[in-house]
């Protein structure tokens, strides 16, 4: 091909190639404008609800013990000679017992003892874990005792709504609300479908069900977030992250931070004035997943939820 005719054709090629990106550029939406009356009051909303869920009477702040089911039948109860023992203040010195099989958990009541399942006093039950669509909740008093599953093993979950991290709870704190971090993100679908192993507070690892890498900027500056979905529910992203922030303002291990599924151009909007801490930031006894290494960001986000100003909380391991 003469040299001319060469040039011609890289020039064309490049005017496509231009014309290419600024179609891309003009495609991608405009982030959506937000009312700031209608914001603020959307931001006080999460944050009565963050509060409830925390120090409420079934809040993370009642969690009073954590118990592996290892072997075949446990005592539950305050008396000395009990396998789960609980403080008296709050527990009859026997609760029940439970029977612990390979395919069930069965919770026989003491005699005597008044439990609970909703409305209904039982004196026997097969439990539902809280995989289940309707996990069983046991109550007896001011007491409730669920079963949970992580990693496959089973636990007894037990919350008191009198607990003394409930009675002693210091609030929550929040950086001031700014819009400049409520960010456009683009969703890269993985190729194939894919679950991401992730570690809990507890060296455990489960598996996430992930549809995507989340791309976004922040000053500027590109960065990703792997989108994950919790447990069964596909109707929006769960994200696990860790910022600058974590070094001195926000819970070390990370927070959390739910979006919205991405719209017919493959967007949707990240809010970190919406990012919170785990439970694990009030209790020792949960179970709370950590970010994936690829969910560590370089950058701080001082926006969303601050670290707890009380003292209680899982150690990282």
């Amino acid at each position: 091909m003469p040299a001319a005719r060469q040039r011609r054709a890289v020039t064309a090629l490049a005017a496509v190639l231009l014309g290419a990106c600024a179609t891309a550029e003009l495609a991608v939406p405009p982030k959506t404008a937000v009312d700031s009356a209608t914001y603020a009051a959307d931001i006080a909303d999460f944050h009565a609800k963050r509060l409830e869920a925390i120090a409420g009477p079934d809040g993370w702040s009642t969690l009073a013990g954590l118990f592996w089911l290892d072997s075949a039948s446990y005592s539950i109860g305050s008396a000395a000679a009990s396998t789960i023992r609980l403080p008296a203040d709050h527990t009859p010195p026997a609760v029940g017992t439970l029977r612990n099989d390979a395919s069930r958990v069965t919770f026989l009541a003491a005699r005597g003892t008044t439990v609970m399942v909703d409305s209904t006093r039982i004196d026997s039950v097969t439990l539902a874990n809280d995989k289940a669509e309707q996990p069983t909740v046991l109550r007896t008093g001011s007491l409730t005792y669920r079963l949970i599953e992580r990693g496959g093993r089973q636990a007894l979950r037990v919350k008191d709504s009198a607990y003394v991290l409930r009675r002693d709870f210091k609030g929550l704190t929040y950086f001031p609300t700014d819009t400049s971090f409520r960010v456009q993100a683009h969703l890269v679908p993985h190729p194939a479908p894919r679950t991401v192993r992730i570690l809990n507070v507890l060296g455990m690892t489960e598996e996430y069900r992930s549809p995507g890498v989340l791309h976004f900027r922040i000053g500027g500056t590109a960065y990703a977030l792997t989108a994950t979905f919790e447990g069964k529910d596909t109707t929006q992203y769960f994200m696990l992250f860790r910022d600058a922030t974590s070094k001195e303002t926000t819970y070390p291990a990370g927070r959390f931070m739910y979006a919205t599924l991405v719209d017919s151009a493959g967007y949707t909007i990240l809010d970190f004035n919406r990012a919170y801490n785990p439970p694990c930031a009030f209790t020792a006894f949960a179970t709370c997943p950590l970010p994936p290494a690829g969910n560590v960001l370089t950058v701080a986000i001082p926006a969303g939820e601050k670290r707890y100003a009380g003292p209680h909380g899982a150690e990282l391991r």
